[in-house]
């Protein structure tokens, strides 16, 4: 199964550092972000779950819900919480999914289906293909994704700021240019015809190219 952007994220359910969980309930009527890891107690893994509890306030102003997961159980995910809290100082307030029987990685289509039904005996190389990140809209429908190899630790400020702009481009006809930030100039998206664009953008716009019209970002409210 290969998973693309706008197909429904699969659902599960599944045991975690914060209970039992049904993935599409728990998601609720905001976003999610589900970032996985090959195994507990890898070094770069280590400093991206405390570089993300250090973001947790970030992620929970732009009401986005953050999910972790790597293939060992439960348990192994509590005392690694405890090194990645004295490591980075920040506790790891936000849930760590168990996948000992490696379904919800496979699901993901993060490991092959031919890769066996349990994390035992299993390497971090053997689970180097679990290093992905899918950004998970209100709707359920897989909105973006990133794989890292696990020599390169993901830069979750670049996350954040694709969090924005999905979110901003799913509410409003618009997309973002390349190194995009908050309040940056957008582009009006290209289905949207010139006499509707003139209606929500009554100022005009800079046309640089044909087909390239660029507004200031729309305010809030």
């Amino acid at each position: 199964m290969t998973l693309r952007i706008n197909d429904t994220a699969p659902d599960f359910t599944a045991e975690t550092t914060q209970g039992t969980i049904n993935f599409h309930d728990w998601i609720g009527d905001g976003w999610a972000l589900l970032f996985s890891h090959p195994k507990d107690f890898t070094p770069v893994c280590t400093t991206e779950l405390g570089a993300v509890a250090a973001l947790q306030d970030a992620f929970a102003a732009r009401n986005c819900k953050i999910i972790g997961i790597s293939v060992d159980g439960v348990s192994d995910h509590k005392a690694w919480s405890k090194d990645i809290e004295s490591l980075h100082g920040h506790a790891v307030g936000y849930p760590l999914i168990g996948d000992p029987g490696l379904e919800i990685v496979k699901a993901y289509d993060m490991l092959p289906a031919d890769a066996g039904d349990t994390s035992e005996g299993r390497t971090p190389m053997d689970n180097a293909t679990a290093r992905s990140v899918f950004v998970i809209g209100p709707d359920r429908k897989i909105k973006a994704t990133l794989t890292y190899p696990m020599s390169t630790g993901r830069n979750f400020a670049e996350i954040l700021r694709l969090l924005d702009s999905c979110q901003l481009t799913a509410e409003k006809q618009l997309a973002t240019p390349a190194n995009w930030e908050q309040g940056d100039d957008v582009i009006i998206a290209p289905a949207v015809s010139d006499d509707v664009a003139r209606e929500r953008f009554p100022d005009g716009w800079e046309q640089p190219l044909p087909y390239i019209r660029i507004v200031p970002q729309p305010r809030e409210g």
